[in-house]
């Protein structure tokens, strides 16, 4: 609006101009004085150019102002989507580790039920049948990334195991696990279950 305002400006001060040179045609030197401060050809070109100039300064700001604007948004975006997929791989975690939880003791059952077996009952085809089953459910769980803390022998570690009773021991030394009293099991290395433990005192 501002650009236009002086344009016109500049067009009436022109038109002023140029009338007051028309009225002095008689006076020979004030004719000349008109004639120098009409303007020439080379005058006008280089008006317009810096015009011409000015605009396409603005534009490449505006360019630059709008591709800054792009180059953030897009930053935004990806760090939104990878704030989202991180969520959502927490909440299938949190989500399997509770089944997981759920799952567990129906195992336990299956290790006893087949631990307390007699000799004779362990080649029938129902003890047959439930081996399979409980060799499948760990197939299955052990796909999933579910594994079986190893405790028996091993050096108490209380991130992994949860210490009910001290025990003496000929077999191990101070600070070993003597016995495993109930499996404990990891999620993709996360403690789903401690397992339940007698360490050597």
């Amino acid at each position: 609006m501002s650009n236009l305002a002086e344009e016109k400006k500049d067009l009436s001060q022109e038109e002023l101009e140029k009338e007051s040179c028309e009225e002095v045609n008689d006076n020979p030197e004030a004719k000349a004085e008109c004639e120098d401060k009409e303007p020439s050809e080379g005058d006008k070109k280089d008006k317009k150019k810096n015009k011409g100039d000015k605009k396409v300064e603005e534009l490449k700001e505006k360019i630059k102002d709008l591709e800054d604007k792009n180059i953030r948004q897009i930053a935004e975006f990806q760090n939104f989507r990878n704030r989202t997929e991180k969520e959502k791989s927490q909440m299938f975690d949190m989500g399997a580790k509770n089944v997981i939880e759920k799952i567990l003791p129906v195992v336990d059952n299956f290790e006893r039920g087949l631990a307390s077996l007699s000799e004779e009952e362990k080649t029938s085809s129902f003890a047959d049948g439930m081996n399979k089953i409980y060799k499948q459910l760990m197939t299955e769980l052990d796909n999933l990334g579910v594994k079986a803390i190893d405790a028996k022998g091993k050096e108490f570690n209380p991130d992994l195991h949860n210490a009910v009773m001290q025990v003496e021991s000929d077999e191990f030394e101070s600070g070993i696990v003597a016995e495993e009293l109930q499996k404990g099991y990891t999620y993709h290395d996360t403690v789903v279950r401690h397992s339940m433990v007698s360490v050597v005192s």
